[in-house]
């Protein structure tokens, strides 16, 4: 059997994506508080632990579950350890098992919250690919088999979690800066939700991850005026072709104050990062200037938002 690698240093950034559903209400500047980062293989715990010393917890990388308890009685009893985080996963074998028990005593030790992080197998098998790591229920076993295995394993784990993110959708700075706006000590500003304004064409395909699709095909296309044909959405006079009929003026404003209502509720109900597809025929003119007029009428009340040209150009 290898040897159990425990790290008591002070970690920092890996890879990775998405949703998140939070049932956390305990502040984060709470003198010894613990947070427990678990979750598929592959998901981002690295990124997420070293995000946390980042912002001054003293992380701990594959503690041994059995000694949790002991961990938080010393860090409640520590005058200068006022946050700590620590990963517990798969690794753990067959010790994971007595988890939950544990966290439910160490919370009434400590306020203690849970993070569990997943993420789709499309995802990480890619991701895995990329590494070229073996995944850590075996070298010998193929990765989606040993995925199905381990989110088996962990269900019951992943039931208890204070917070449950999905980092399909993220890459390693945007799930950065999701942690930091939960986490971080500072006031909220009521809109941590990251959006993303998404164009594409009809013909490649409907984006899969797109929470709210619009279909713009209803407008001009420039594709038929030879001078912008080689031109995307992006070129001033292609932008201001197209917003020359009021149809795009009107459907601008319409779908921006359907956004701005909408995403207060989003919020509320956890969601963390929104995708809007905005859809024409070959995704390089219509779909193109219309997401980034959305991104920008979405920036004004102070949304973050990024744009993405999926097809533009192709």
């Amino acid at each position: 059997m290898a040897a159990r690698k425990s790290s008591l240093k002070k970690t920092s950034k890996s890879q990775t994506l998405g949703r998140t559903v939070d049932r956390s209400a305990i502040p984060s500047d709470t003198r010894g508080d613990l947070v427990i980062i678990t979750g598929m293989s592959g998901s981002g715990k690295a990124s997420v632990l070293k995000t946390f010393e980042d912002l001054g917890y003293y992380c701990v990388d594959n503690l041994p579950v059995g000694l949790i308890p002991r961990f938080a009685e010393l860090v409640g009893q520590s005058s200068e350890i006022e946050r700590t985080a620590l990963v517990v996963d798969v690794r753990e074998g067959t010790q994971l098992e007595s988890l939950p028990s544990i966290i439910k005593s160490v919370k009434r030790m400590l306020p203690t919250r849970m993070i569990f992080l997943e993420a789709s197998d499309a995802v990480l098998l890619r991701r895995f690919s990329e590494t070229r790591r073996p995944h850590p229920l075996g070298i010998h076993a193929p990765v989606k088999s040993s995925l199905t295995a381990e989110r088996r394993q962990l269900k019951k784990i992943r039931a208890l979690a204070d917070m449950v993110i999905d980092t399909s959708k993220f890459n390693v700075h945007e799930l950065r800066s999701h942690i930091i706006d939960r986490f971080q000590k500072q006031k909220k500003t009521g809109k941590n939700i990251l959006v993303s304004c998404v164009s594409f064409g009809f013909r490649h395909g409907v984006p899969d991850d797109a929470d709210l699709v619009f279909d713009v095909r209803f407008l001009p296309n420039p594709h038929f005026v030879p001078e912008f044909r080689e031109l995307t959405g992006r070129d001033k006079k292609v932008a201001k072709y197209i917003r020359s009929f009021p149809q795009t003026k009107e459907f601008i404003q319409r779908i921006s104050d359907l956004l701005v209502y909408l995403l207060p509720h989003y919020i509320r109900e956890g969601k963390s990062y929104l995708t809007i597809a905005f859809g024409c025929t070959g995704g390089q003119h219509r779909s193109v200037m219309i997401s980034e007029d959305v991104a920008k009428h979405l920036r004004k009340p102070g949304y973050r938002v990024k744009v993405v040209h999926r097809d533009s150009p192709k």
